[in-house]
C-alpha cells in the first residue's frame, strides 16, 4: 500500500473563509483573475540556522484529487451563504494551477518563497489550508529531527513518538519527516507499511512484567528473537538485576546457539551513570559488541550533553521531544498574495504592516542558492524577479536586507535555482522521488553548509538576499502606498 492508496478527499480541510472569499470572488468578478502566492516562514524554530523542507508529497497528493463531492456541495447549501453560482462552480470545480516549490529534502531559510502557487484567484486562495497544514507539520518535525540527528554525530537515531503524537497522521507523516531528516528507523509500523521507514522495536517494560522473573523475560525473548535479541534492562533495577540477567541470557541462550547479542536498552535513571556501567560490565563478560540504547523524554541537548559526558551511547529512541517539536511546537508558515495578472501583466501586490516582520515581497519570485565552486558550500540565497537570472560567469553582488550598506561580492560560485516546476495548469510535471532519493539530499543539502550555520546556540545567520529590481519594487509600493494615505 503506498500513501495515494490510503489518501482520502481532504477538498473540504480549509478554514471557511476560505470558502467565503472565493463566493466574494465570484460575485465581484474576479473568477478568471490570475493570482499569485507565496508559502515561506519568518523564524526557524529553536533559533536554529536553518529548516528543512518537508510535506511535498503530500501536498501533491492532496491538490491531485482536489474535487468537491455531492455531499459536499449540499454542505455547503446547508449554510445559506453561498450563491448557487458559486455552487455549482464547486460541482464543477477541476484545478488548473501552476505550482513551484523547493523539493523536499533542501534546507531552507526564512522569508524566502518555498512554495509558490498561479492560477485563478479562487483556486489558488482555497488551498492555503491546507498547503500550509502540510508543509509547516512535516518541515517542523523534520527540522527538529535533523537537529537530534546531528546532535547523536553518527549514532543511530530511532523515532519514538507514535503514542505521543498529536493524531494518526501526525504519528504516520511525523516519522516519514523525521526519516527524511536523518532518523534510521521508526517505532510506527504503518509509516512502513506506507512508505518504507523501517520499523524498530523490541520489548516494553509490560513484557518483563508479564514473566515470573526477569530472567524468564529475557530467556523467553532470546529464544524468540537469537539473532536480533535487545533486553530493556531497566524494569527493576538496572545495575543488580537487569544487567546481570541479560549477560546470563547471552551466555546460556544466545552463545550456545552461535549468537552474539544485539545490545540493551536503559529507559531510566541516571543514563550516562548507567551506560558506563553497563559498558564496563558486558566487556567484562565478553561482548564488547553489546550496543547500549538509551531512551526517555531525550532532545538533542540531553543527547549532546551525555556524549559529551563520555556516556558509551550506540543508539537513541527518541519519543515526545521529537515527533511534537516539544521545545518549538509550531513552524509557522505563512501563505501570502504577492502578485496579480491584469490585460496579461503582471501587478505586484504587497501587504503593510506596524510589525515590520510582516511586511511581505511582491511580485512572482524565483529563489537562487549561490555554492561556492571550491568548497561546494552555499554562500547565501538570493530572491530574484522571476524573469531575472543570475548569470554565475560575472561576479555578484549581494546585500545584506536589514542594513543594505554591507555588501559582499561573490566570484568562483554556482547560482541554481530552487523553485522547480510541480503542476503546470494543474497537470503533475514532476516526477515524485523515493523517500531514499529525499533523504540522500538531505544529507547532502545539511552537508553542504558551513559547521557555523549548524551550531544549535547562536548559530551564524545564514543570509536569504534580495536582487537590486526586487528590492526597488517592494519600495516603490510602499512609497506609493503611503502617498495614498497621505492623500
Amino acid at each position: 500500500m503506498n500513501s495515494r492508496e490510503r489518501f482520502v478527499n481532504m477538498t473540504m480541510l480549509t478554514d471557511f473563509y476560505e470558502l467565503t472569499m472565493a463566493n466574494g470572488y465570484l460575485s465581484a468578478g474576479f473568477r478568471d483573475t490570475i493570482a499569485y502566492f507565496d508559502a515561506f516562514f519568518r523564524k526557524v524554530p529553536d533559533d536554529g540556522g536553518f529548516a528543512i523542507m518537508a510535506g511535498l508529497e503530500q501536498i501533491i497528493e492532496y491538490l491531485s484529487e482536489l474535487r468537491f463531492t455531492e455531499e459536499d456541495i449540499a454542505y455547503l447549501r446547508g449554510r445559506s451563504c453561498f450563491s448557487e453560482e458559486f455552487l455549482d462552480y464547486l460541482a464543477n470545480f477541476e484545478f488548473c494551477c501552476d505550482v513551484w516549490a523547493i523539493p523536499e529534502g533542501t534546507v531552507i531559510f526564512p522569508n524566502e518563497p518555498v512554495i509558490k502557487v498561479r492560477g485563478p484567484v479562487i483556486q489558488a486562495q482555497f488551498v492555503e489550508t491546507a498547503i500550509l497544514l502540510m508543509f509547516n507539520h512535516q518541515s517542523l518535525i523534520a527540522t527538529k529531527a535533523n537537529r537530534i540527528v546531528r546532535a547523536a554525530k553518527g549514532r543511530a537515531v530511532m523515532e519514538f513518538g507514535s503514542r505521543r503524537a498529536h493524531g494518526a497522521d501526525a504519528a504516520i507523516n511525523g516519522a516519514r519527516a523525521a526519516y527524511i531528516a536523518g532518523v534510521a528507523a521508526s517505532a510506527c509500523t504503518i509509516t512502513d507499511v506506507v512508505y518504507g521507514v523501517p520499523a524498530t522495536g523490541t520489548m516494553a517494560h509490560s513484557w518483563v512484567q508479564l514473566f515470573d522473573s526477569e530472567y524468564e523475560a529475557f530467556k523467553t525473548y532470546a529464544e524468540n528473537y537469537p539473532d536480533n535479541c535487545v533486553l530493556l534492562v531497566d524494569t527493576f533495577n538496572t545495575l543488580k538485576s537487569g544487567v546481570p540477567n541479560a549477560i546470563r541470557v547471552f551466555d546460556e541462550v544466545l552463545a550456545p546457539m552461535g549468537y552474539r547479542p544485539k545490545g540493551i536498552r536503559i529507559d531510566s535513571g541516571d543514563i550516562s551513570y548507567l551506560a558506563g556501567k553497563a559498558r564496563k560490565m558486558l566487556d567484562e563478560a565478553g561482548y564488547p559488541d553489546c550496543t547500549i540504547c538509551a531512551s526517555n523524554s531525550l532532545d538533542e541537548y540531553i543527547i549532546r550533553e551525555m556524549l559529551t559526558n563520555g556516556a558509551p551511547l550506540d543508539s537513541f529512541g527518541v519519543g515526545e521531544r521529537l515527533i511534537t517539536s516539544d521545545s518549538n511546537p509550531t513552524f509557522g508558515g505563512v501563505y501570502k498574495l504577492a502578485a496579480i495578472e491584469r490585460d496579461g501583466r503582471i501587478i505586484p501586490k504587497i501587504k503593510l504592516s506596524e510589525n515590520v516582520a510582516k511586511l511581505t515581497w511582491p511580485d512572482s519570485k524565483q529563489v537562487w542558492r549561490l555554492f561556492d565552486r571550491e568548497t561546494c558550500k552555499a554562500i547565501a540565497d538570493v530572491v530574484t524577479l522571476n524573469d531575472e537570472v543570475i548569470d554565475d560567469s560575472k561576479p555578484y553582488e549581494i546585500f545584506d536586507p536589514e542594513f543594505t550598506w554591507k555588501r559582499k561580492v561573490c566570484e568562483n560560485f554556482v547560482a541554481q535555482r530552487m523553485l522547480v516546476p510541480i503542476f503546470e495548469k494543474g497537470r503533475l510535471v514532476y516526477e515524485l522521488p523515493a523517500l531514499e532519493t529525499i533523504r540522500n539530499r538531505c544529507k547532502a543539502s545539511v552537508d553542504g553548509l558551513w559547521e557555523e550555520v549548524m551550531r544549535f546556540e547562536n548559530p551564524h545567520k545564514y543570509y536569504v538576499d534580495y536582487s537590486p529590481a526586487l528590492w526597488e519594487t517592494r519600495n516603490r509600493l510602499i512609497e506609493e502606498i503611503r502617498s495614498q494615505q497621505k492623500g
